[in-house]
């Protein structure tokens, strides 16, 4: 992919992360955290391919993926909704995730990053990820909702720009 290509789609990534953001954000009740109920898909329709919610575990904390979004199918090469991160996730990756969530949990603030699809063989395949917290008492995040952007190219065509346009 030439550099132009990647900075238009880093560009589009960052619009549609703030997008994400600006969706969440707005449904914030003073300090109080949205909450699951809060959110309608009609919202964000645009971006729902790409969409995931996340259930946090409590004993031991740990998460599963309530809903991913059609679009993650071609991301994961299979359905990944109503799996544990170690059920999707090499060790290496699912431990990447589960250190990044806690993050969420924990600070109860929004986290993103870039992970890089090297562990399913897509070393020029990323994942501009935004994770948002959600708590249905406002206060203790209970899921979390999920955006991602993949950015990158693969010689066998399975992906090609980005998806969550």
């Amino acid at each position: 992919m030439k550099m132009s290509a990647q900075l238009s789609a880093s560009a589009t990534a960052a619009r549609a992360h703030q997008e994400m953001f600006a969706y969440w954000a707005s449904l914030r009740r003073g300090a109080n955290l949205p909450a699951r109920g809060d959110l309608h898909p009609s919202g964000i329709k645009r971006l729902l391919p790409t969409v995931s919610l996340i259930d946090v575990v409590r004993e031991p904390r740990d998460y599963r993926l309530r809903l991913a979004g059609t679009g993650l199918y071609g991301v994961y090469g299979r359905e990944i909704t109503g799996k544990a991160l170690g059920e999707v996730y090499n060790t290496a990756a699912a431990d990447y995730w589960r250190k990044e969530l806690d993050k969420v949990v924990d600070e109860r603030r929004p986290g993103v990053g870039v992970h890089s699809l090297a562990w399913r063989g897509a070393p020029h395949v990323s994942i501009l990820w935004l994770r948002l917290p959600l708590a249905t008492n406002g206060k203790d995040v209970d899921m979390i909702l999920g955006y991602d952007a993949v950015v990158g190219a693969q010689a066998e065509g399975g992906f090609s720009g980005i998806r969550a346009a």
